[in-house]
């Protein structure tokens, strides 16, 4: 397997290459700068824990980390390039590899990278990080394409070539929403399912879980060091006591319903045009008008179309004067003159109002008075740029703070009519401009870790009670973190997450040519959610509903319908004496382990031990 990037996520997709599935990894790196190792801070942060996880590697074999890092067998291989040109590529032995993750940061850099590879290797197994969902679908098609015409199958598929594209935005963004808007529920879709991961309290003593449940985790009880249990047996959730416990059900999947939406135009409210008052005085004058050409018709014993006619000449001072007519009529258009006279500033108000409102439409909103239990979103890049977009899928009120006007994320904001702050989270004001006493929820998605932890640890001392979701770049620093807010503010809800942490499986589960549909991570650790068919994995093929557990590393959930069935009805829950037969597809949860362990890719044994 080669990995080439340049910051968080080569790192931890190496290390969950290495360490879970036991591939030999080739990581290409950018040199260091000036012949100097690569500094613990900035970019080069995620460089010390490939160091670690290097180290770790060699001390396990015998030798140091140096030695690991640079012998030929050695599980993680480090090639220093600039970029991914020919030359690194070749280095690398891209001509000789299974699967090639391209995770730099910037969308050009991934895609020369991957057009040199497919050139090189038509059947190798391309991951490519992509923020642009659009340009991403038409390079899967041109690649494979190109790897149909590479191994003289232009009809064909060769069955090592696939390419997929990734985002890491994409992928996280669905999970941080679910931490934020639901505690620890996970909404995913799998297999014409959505599952909710949600968390439950203890089982009373002889009580059972709910059926069409089932236990995804043990949580650790109050005040105990030892992690969660994760995809525990029947007996271990029975004995458990005092463990709250991650439990994973069926939501419905149709939408809800919607509230009925008015007349728009470009997305705008056409109520919002006018304020109340200046249409209560619209209606107010209408009426007028209309009382007016009433009573000329009454007066007059005109037909009603030409009295109304005459009350409108009337009303703009265009009719000659009722000299010698009768004294109703001239009533009546003195009447009118003055009605007219009140029309004109109201005609006038009208205009200036909605050209007000145009005007305002390009603008950013501020949050309204009266707003509360709403999210505040701090960061408006690429991950906050998807989650915003995710929080207004579910039509839950955001109120966005924003440091630079021109973020990518700025323009959406103001296109979905959301209320942004511009200004510095870390500035005195800026927290309570967005309303954080009235809020719910606060998600701090900046790229700074420091800006993130200060604004959570000010907005806790503004609301104590608020829930904080974090992204934080290295690992041990969230859990550290986590950890310490939660020891500290024992009655608020605090989460900490890595976003290269959250979508790094998904990328690993792409090298090896399987796609994972969902992870629902439980404190540090992760349980996956996979669609597998049954008749490529003989622990599952023959086997019955009830036998296909594996506690601690996997458990079939449900059945998944059969693509070409005109009508799909999933099986949640399958009886327990159904047998899985080899066309079956099933929805799983596993952990890391037991997912490479039923694909077959567990851990190599190391020389020398058994």
């Amino acid at each position: 397997m080669v990995v080439c990037g340049d910051d968080g996520l080569v790192h931890r997709l190496a290390a969950e290459l290495s360490g879970v599935y036991g591939e030999r990894v080739t990581v290409v790196l950018p040199p260091a700068r000036d012949g100097r190792p690569r500094p613990a801070a900035a970019a080069g942060r995620a460089a010390a824990l490939l160091g670690r996880v290097t180290g770790a590697v060699g001390r396990a074999s015998g030798v140091n980390g140096t030695a690991a890092a640079t012998t030929p067998g050695a599980p993680v291989r480090i090639v220093e390039a600039a970029e991914p040109d020919d030359e690194a590529l070749a280095e690398a032995g891209v001509d000789r590899a299974a699967a090639l993750a391209l995770v730099y940061d910037d969308d050009e850099t991934n895609i020369h990278a991957a057009l040199r590879a497919r050139r090189v290797n038509p059947r190798l197994r391309l991951v490519i990080r992509l923020y642009n969902r659009r340009l991403g679908q038409y390079l899967e098609e041109l690649l494979d394409q190109a790897a149909r015409v590479g191994t003289g199958d232009p009809e064909g598929t060769p069955a090592e070539a696939t390419t997929t594209v990734l985002s890491d935005a994409d992928t996280a963004a669905p999970a941080l929403v679910a931490v934020a808007v639901s505690g620890h529920s996970k909404v995913i879709e799998a297999g014409g399912l959505f599952l909710r991961a949600v968390e439950r309290p203890p089982l009373r003593p002889g009580e059972s879980a709910a059926p069409g449940t089932r236990t995804l985790a043990l949580l650790p009880a109050p005040g105990s060091d030892a992690g969660p249990l994760m995809l525990p047996g029947t007996e271990e959730e029975r004995s458990a006591t005092g463990r709250g416990r991650i439990v994973l059900e069926t939501v419905r999947s149709s939408p809800p319903p919607q509230p009925p939406t008015r007349l728009t135009s470009r997305g705008l409210p056409l109520g919002s045009f006018f304020s109340r008052r200046l249409r209560w005085a619209l209606v107010c004058l209408a009426g007028a008008v209309c009382g007016l050409a009433v009573a000329s018709w009454l007066v007059s014993d005109e037909d009603p179309p030409h009295a109304a006619y005459l009350s409108l000449l009337d009303l703009f001072a265009i009719n000659d004067p009722a000299v010698g007519e009768p004294l109703g009529r001239q009533v009546l258009q003195l009447l009118s003159g003055l009605t007219g006279l009140l029309l004109l500033p109201l005609l006038v108000a009208a205009a200036l109002e909605g050209l007000g409102t145009f005007r305002s439409a390009s603008a950013l909103r501020r949050p309204p008075r009266g707003l509360s239990s709403h999210v505040v979103l701090l960061g408006l890049g690429k991950i906050g740029t998807r989650v915003l977009a995710r929080l207004r899928e579910l039509d839950i009120p955001v109120v966005c703070v924003e440091r630079d006007p021109q973020a990518r994320g700025v323009a959406l904001a103001r296109s979905l009519r959301v209320p942004t702050v511009i200004g510095d989270v870390t500035e005195e004001g800026v927290l309570e401009a967005a309303k954080i006493g009235q809020s719910r929820t606060l998600m701090a998605l900046t790229s700074s870790d420091v800006t993130n932890l200060e604004a959570v640890l000010y907005a806790r001392s503004v609301k104590p009670d608020v829930r904080a979701v974090m992204r934080l770049y290295e690992d041990r620093f969230a859990k550290a973190v986590y950890r310490t807010l939660r020891d500290s503010h024992t009655q608020a809800w605090t989460r900490s997450r890595s976003v290269s942490y959250l979508v790094a499986p998904a990328f690993a589960m792409a090298m090896m040519g399987r796609q994972i549909q969902g992870a629902v991570p439980v404190e540090r650790k992760v349980i996956l959610i996979a669609v597998l068919e049954v008749g490529a994995h003989s622990a599952l093929r023959g086997r019955t509903a009830a036998e296909a557990v594996e506690p601690g590393s996997w458990r079939v959930l449900a059945l998944a319908p059969d693509p070409t069935d005109p009508h799909p009805a999933p099986l949640w829950d399958p009886p327990p004496g159904r047998v899985l037969r080899p066309e079956d597809r099933v929805v799983l949860a596993a952990t890391r382990q037991g997912l490479a362990d039923l694909l077959g890719r567990g851990p190599r044994p190391r020389a020398g031990v058994r």
